[in-house]
């Protein structure tokens, strides 16, 4: 049953005309009535299904408004090289030891980061990283010798695009408290990663099919979407 919060917000907004960011992100606020600090979420539908190959996005997007999460970054990384990722703000560093830790199941952690060096011992940790998304990626830019990069990039606002079997990608851009002209700039932002995978793609007619803006508990609206993509 929804609850009297949910009965009291606009019915069927999804079928109305869609509409520009700008004229949807105050509707989309306005929904925000729960007592937490509501996330504010892009949904898109691609169209990942081609006559010759199956369209597979799996990259990241730094939000320039920042997430407004706090991540708790791990990095695994040779002794030499601790300081540089300690500085750069990670939580928790270590080498060897630590990976020890990650395979009895000491992940205390959202974001793992890693050397190439280090990256062929930890490999052998995929059944214990992979079903929780933290094994590192060189493409993600998590396996990588910029340790201060990555470290501050994780830090600072940064999100995983990818989509599902069913071409859905999910990501936030952002906080209720957040204001427009930040939310505005994620927004922009992954567009523009969106439309330099639709390039690196063989890729007939546009990338997404449809775009919806919604809140964490709130009602979703169809966006007009600014960019060819």
């Amino acid at each position: 049953m929804p609850s009297k919060r949910f009965k009291k917000l606009p019915n069927k907004t999804s079928e109305l005309q869609s509409d520009v960011i700008e004229k949807l992100l105050p509707l989309i606020k306005k929904n925000c009535t729960t007592k937490f600090d509501e996330s504010v979420d892009l949904n898109f539908q691609i169209n990942n299904k081609q006559k010759k190959n199956e369209i597979n996005i799996r990259t990241v997007v730094n939000l320039p408004g920042g997430n407004g999460k706090k991540i708790k970054v791990a990095v695994v990384c040779e002794d030499t090289k601790a300081s540089e990722a300690k500085d750069a703000g990670a939580d928790v560093v270590g080498s060897d030891d630590f990976i020890d830790k990650i395979k009895n199941g000491e992940m205390d952690f959202e974001k793992l980061i890693c050397t190439p060096s280090m990256m062929v011992k930890l490999s052998k940790l995929g059944k214990v990283l992979g079903p929780k998304g933290l094994m590192p990626n060189p493409k993600l830019g998590s396996v990588t010798d910029d340790l201060k990069k990555a470290v501050t990039d994780a830090k600072s606002g940064q999100a995983e695009i990818r989509n599902d079997k069913d071409g859905n990608i999910g990501v936030s851009i952002g906080k209720k408290s957040f204001n427009d002209d930040q939310l505005i700039k994620n927004y922009n932002a992954v567009l523009d990663t969106l439309d330099k995978e639709k390039s690196n793609n063989t890729l007939k007619g546009d990338l997404v099919k449809s775009a919806f803006i919604t809140s964490t508990m709130g009602v979703s609206y169809k966006i007009k979407l600014g960019k060819n993509i």
